[in-house]
């Protein structure tokens, strides 16, 4: 059947480039009508095109087995309890330059999701490594930094919430690991989820084909500016079917603008549980259409709570954009960042109302655990005052492996070895699979010291 497939593309393009042979020079299309220039995407994509890039990431996946207990009772208690299987792998994407001068392109957390090496072929050939700043798995949103980059050409951002059903859409990346491809279309809906693809679902629906390798890559508009990430498709065996899915380039922006800032996401909460807002609700609630997110709890001291949100309200808008649906105001609040004043337009009573709360701030700090082994009961947040930044050990449970280091609360955590620590996410780079004794520089006071983490 391959086979078959195969003979009929070579085909095909035998025939159309016997065909452009044989027109003679003045069959060639014309370029006016009537007085008037043909329509074309070709000056747009000719300034926007540079701007979208390819990824080449290789890596390796680590599985671990649990080993019956019967392989100890053979071979002595020193036998390892698991086998670890290391297996590389080599991938394809796509991304999207924001920041020329600083080099910042954008790109989905899946594409480089245990990648050890990034490259970024730009479209003018050029082949540049690429440094993992930060990702947000829940969000799907990645960014990373071109090492020694020179005139390169970014993607101006638009406001997504401006965006509407039946606006044309453009998809640019490298499906199937092509090269840069362009398609069109439209926007399909807005505000999609329960899709169960990622956490934080918002997604721009468009018919504009995106297949494998088109994750990561701009989806712009007519002005060739960024209007979203393309994602996932929904389709059989991975292909397209005219049913594709965007990262709207708001909630891209402010996750990047997050990891730029703190090294990582700094989730806001609002504190609200509820639902989708169904026509019953509505009509029982005193809303004439069944646009909004219906709050069924919220949580006691909760920045909705504070806010004076109340259980039985309808979120019909958030900073004066209107939202369809929990699920899309669940990923706009996800998507903003700790301390963030949000304006909510709320029905209560059948009547208009409005509030603004200050987003809580929630995974702050760290499991430290799950950095290495020898931070056992520390508790760990971003630290940054006086012209200084770092880690601040902000708890150490007594007993616990990190007391038995010598780590202190109060402590700063400035440097691993000779690598500078701005962030947790800085921390979390530097330790990423290492194991054994950890040498950790730290700021006490006024003295920095070395502590010997095992």
């Amino acid at each position: 059947m391959k086979k078959k497939s195969l003979i009929a593309l070579s085909s095909l393009s035998l025939l159309v480039g016997s065909a452009f042979l044989a027109l003679p020079a003045s069959a060639a299309l014309p370029t006016v009508v009537s007085g008037q220039a043909m329509p074309s995407l070709a000056p747009m994509l000719e300034k926007v095109s540079p701007g979208v890039v390819s990824i080449d990431v290789e890596g390796s996946h680590v599985s671990k087995q649990r080993l019956p207990e019967g392989f100890r009772f053979f071979f002595g208690p020193d036998f390892p309890s698991e086998q670890v299987q290391e297996r590389p792998f080599r991938g394809l994407g796509s991304g999207v330059i924001i920041d020329a001068k600083k080099g910042y392109v954008i790109t989905n957390h899946h594409v480089i999701d245990g990648a050890k090496k990034i490259t970024v072929q730009l479209s003018d050939g050029r082949a540049l490594n690429a440094e993992l700043i930060g990702s947000d798995q829940y969000s799907d949103i990645a960014l990373l930094k071109l090492e020694e980059a020179k005139d390169l050409t970014a993607v101006q951002v638009a406001d997504s919430d401006d965006l509407r059903v039946g606006d044309f859409a453009i998809a640019i990346g490298n499906p199937f690991g092509l090269g840069q491809t362009v398609t069109s279309g439209i926007i399909s809906a807005l505000g999609r989820s329960n899709l169960n693809l990622e956490n934080f679902e918002n997604f721009i629906q468009t018919d504009a084909a995106i297949n494998s390798g088109n994750s990561g890559g701009a989806l712009v508009n007519l002005n060739g500016e960024l209007i979203g990430i393309n994602t996932a498709i929904l389709g059989p065996n991975g292909g397209n079917i005219g049913i594709g899915f965007a990262i709207p380039a708001n909630m891209a922006k402010n996750i990047v603008d997050q990891i730029i800032e703190y090294g990582q996401v700094r989730r806001g909460r609002l504190g609200v549980h509820g639902q989708e807002l169904t026509s019953e609700l509505a009509e029982d609630f005193g809303y004439e259409t069944n646009h909004g997110a219906f709050v069924s709890k919220v949580d006691k001291d909760s920045a909705a709570d504070k806010a004076g949100v109340e259980a039985g309200d309808i979120i019909v808008s958030v900073n004066g954009k209107k939202i369809r649906s929990f699920g899309e105001l669940r990923a706009k609040i996800g998507s903003l960042g700790a301390g963030k004043r949000v304006e909510l337009g709320l029905i209560r009573n059948g009547r208009e109302k409005n509030v603004t709360a200050v987003l809580n701030d929630i995974g702050q700090t760290a499991k430290a655990e799950t950095l290495h082994e020898g931070l056992q009961g520390a508790a760990l947040e971003n630290y940054n005052a006086e012209g200084q930044v770092g880690v601040l050990v902000a708890d150490v449970t007594k007993g616990s492996l990190a007391a038995a280091s010598g780590l202190k609360k109060g402590d700063v955590i400035i440097g691993v070895g000779r690598k500078t620590i701005r962030n947790l996410g800085d921390l979390r780079k530097q330790l990423d699979g290492k194991q054994g004794t950890l040498p950790l520089n730290i700021l006490r006071g006024s003295y920095s010291m070395y502590l010997m983490i095992r």
